[in-house]
């Protein structure tokens, strides 16, 4: 079958549901077998266009997500699971018919509440700091561990924290500012006929022009 067809049907459920399709579902919709589709979906997890959970349900589409990693989505009518701190920003960047979304979450070191709400025409207001643990060379070793680590915390001394009862060793903090200009422009085209995901070389210059640098960005 058409894997651009197939690809674009699992976004735009996501887009339109919040919730991931069934191969089933897909079928119905596509008029194709069940075992075509699961085909499909796993030539499409092999291309890293979505991932594919133990079971070979869909468990992510970024910058959809099929459950919940520490970030709510609201629009008007819709509730999406962010899978991160970047994807739950991306998301009203992708869908036209979102003005704003209400991003909801929890600093994962003292448990405060925080929500923004997220629109295309500039970032939230606020102190919170981003902090990526898995440095974006090594993002794909296992992507749904890298996601739900990219989280939103009070401040840099709550990211100190969380890391000193972890054990982990410090990613990369930047602020609300910054992680909304990555997540602005990041998958621009996905929900459109022919996306090509972006080459290392068009992704590092992304991320140099958002303002981000060093090693962990896979930059001099």
């Amino acid at each position: 079958m058409d894997r651009e067809t197939l690809r674009l049907a699992v976004y735009e459920h996501f887009a339109g549901t919040g919730a991931a399709p069934t191969a089933e579902s897909l079928a119905h919709a596509l008029g194709e077998s069940p075992e075509d589709i699961r085909t499909g979906l796993a030539a499409l997890h092999e291309s890293r266009d979505l991932v594919l959970g133990e079971d070979g349900a869909i468990a992510m589409a970024h910058p959809f997500s099929a459950v919940p990693q520490g970030f709510s989505v609201m629009g008007r009518s819709t509730l999406w699971w962010g899978g991160c701190a970047w994807d739950a920003f991306a998301l009203p960047h992708l869908l036209p018919d979102e003005p704003d979304v209400l991003v909801a979450t929890r600093c994962p070191a003292c448990d405060r509440p925080h929500a923004w709400v997220v629109d295309r025409e500039g970032p939230p207001e606020g102190e919170q700091v981003a902090h990526f643990l898995v440095p974006v060379p090594r993002i794909w070793d296992d992507v749904v561990y890298t996601c739900g680590h990219q989280r939103l915390f009070c401040s840099a001394e709550c990211v100190k924290h969380w890391l000193e009862r972890t054990g982990h060793e410090r990613g990369d903090v930047f602020d609300l500012a910054t992680l909304w200009r990555l997540a602005g422009g990041w998958y621009e085209g996905r929900m459109e006929r022919g996306y090509q995901r972006r080459e290392p070389a068009e992704a590092k210059e992304y991320f140099r022009a958002v303002g981000l640098s060093g090693a962990f960005w896979g930059l001099d």
